[in-house]
């Protein structure tokens, strides 16, 4: 397998925590790519329509593309039932829980593209705004929660960490960790697990 991706997309390193905590990171190539939105990258549109990481090639040649279908495929490969729950509540929780961290992290890439692609004189404010407000409703939520997670590690969970760490490498100064003390012990503990400690995003 092939997987398309970038050290400090978050969505990839996704799917690459999820291939390290299935054993399957062994067997996925991986093929860093830069994706800018202002200019599309044709290799990767030959292989995603969508222009976007994470891609990855299976062993028949077709290629998965959103993380959410790449990581639900390695589970399924690994033997299903590992990182998603195969039925009832659990699955729906920890559905809920990966659209809450990637939902975070959606809002947080558009506040960073506004910030970092567009001039200066043309930010919108109310834009940056309404996204950080999505990113904090979203932190609170996650903070409520966080008390029960216990030793629980599936696919939310891995969304949630992810997101977390994409905000201290491109928002260092955001102070998430002030007023969620139960979010910041719990990610403080997840940090130091193998797939999150090899897959530390960078530039």
């Amino acid at each position: 397998m092939k997987l398309w991706y970038s050290p400090a997309s978050p969505f990839a390193r996704k799917v690459r925590v999820c291939a390290i905590e299935l054993g399957l990171a062994a067997r996925i190539e991986l093929v860093q790519t830069t994706v800018v939105p202002s200019k599309p990258n044709e290799d990767l549109a030959r292989e995603n329509p969508l222009i976007k990481i994470p891609a990855l090639t299976i062993d028949d040649g077709s290629v998965l593309y959103d993380s959410r279908v790449i990581c639900e495929y390695l589970d399924a490969l690994a033997g299903g039932g590992k990182l998603f729950p195969a039925a009832g509540a659990a699955r729906w929780q920890a559905l809920r829980r990966q659209a809450l961290g990637d939902g975070i992290t959606d809002a947080g890439i558009l506040r960073r593209y506004e910030l970092a692609q567009r001039p200066e004189a043309l930010h919108w404010p109310e834009w940056l705004a309404g996204q950080l407000a999505k990113m904090n409703h979203g932190l609170d939520a996650a903070e409520r929660e966080a008390g029960g997670w216990g030793e629980a590690f599936d696919i939310g969970h891995i969304a949630l960490a992810c997101a977390l760490g994409w905000i201290d490498f491109r928002f260092p100064d955001s102070g998430w960790r002030a007023t969620r003390p139960r979010l910041g012990a719990w990610f403080m503990r997840v940090a130091q697990r193998a797939s999150l400690a090899q897959t530390m995003p960078h530039a």
